[in-house]
């Protein structure tokens, strides 16, 4: 007797917000400048009558952050992971959807043609742009290490070797988790506590 067992992948969630540039605040001069804006904005909330509506208060904190951040930061870039993937090929995607339309609306020969002949044009070009990304990005790791740039050759090759990863932070040790958290608390308190302490004080 065998028995068979229906797997469900759980899909990723799906983060739709804002993510600011956090890495700019290893500048001085741009850490300074988030904490004059997020200061200010919070002195500007003192003055505003609020009522001792909690979400209110929190929303105030959020938006105020946020829009603190934004102008300050920045958001940050997505990593493109084809970057080939141009205006032009897109167009190609567009006309090989619209051709299967056609032939899932009428499963004619002609239109069964046109597919087939629309499916090989993309291809071909979607071949030929990677080639044409794969060779520059070899010719950029040749100079790098025709120059010693040392540090960007192994970042290509990594690429190359190891092709897109999703980044997944886990906590392997708890000793060194807990030793992280106290300083990472500091961090957070040095940047909001100033702005939270002029909102409720």
């Amino acid at each position: 007797m065998r028995e068979r067992l229906a797997v469900n992948k759980k899909e990723a969630q799906k983060f739709d917000g804002e993510r600011f540039n956090l890495r700019k605040l290893n500048e001085l001069e741009v850490k300074e400048k988030y904490q004059i804006e997020i200061t200010n904005r919070f002195a500007a909330l003192e003055n505003v009558d609020v009522d001792k509506d909690v979400n209110r208060a929190w929303e105030n904190i959020k938006e105020n952050t946020k829009t603190s951040a934004n102008e300050s930061l920045g958001l940050k870039e997505l990593k493109q992971h084809k970057p080939w993937l141009d205006k032009e090929c897109l167009d190609f995607l567009d006309r090989r959807k619209q051709a299967k339309m056609q032939w899932i609306q009428n499963p004619s020969r002609s239109n069964v043609d046109n597919l087939n002949n629309v499916r090989r044009d993309a291809r071909r070009h979607f071949r030929n742009k990677k080639k044409a990304y794969l060779k520059a990005k070899i010719e950029e790791l040749e100079t790098n290490s025709k120059i010693n740039n040392i540090r960007d050759l192994y970042r290509g090759t990594n690429d190359f070797k190891k092709g897109y990863q999703p980044r997944t932070i886990i906590v392997k040790e708890e000793r060194r988790f807990g030793c992280r958290l106290p300083q990472y608390y500091d961090e957070v308190e040095e940047l909001f506590l100033p702005a939270i302490e002029c909102t409720w004080g």
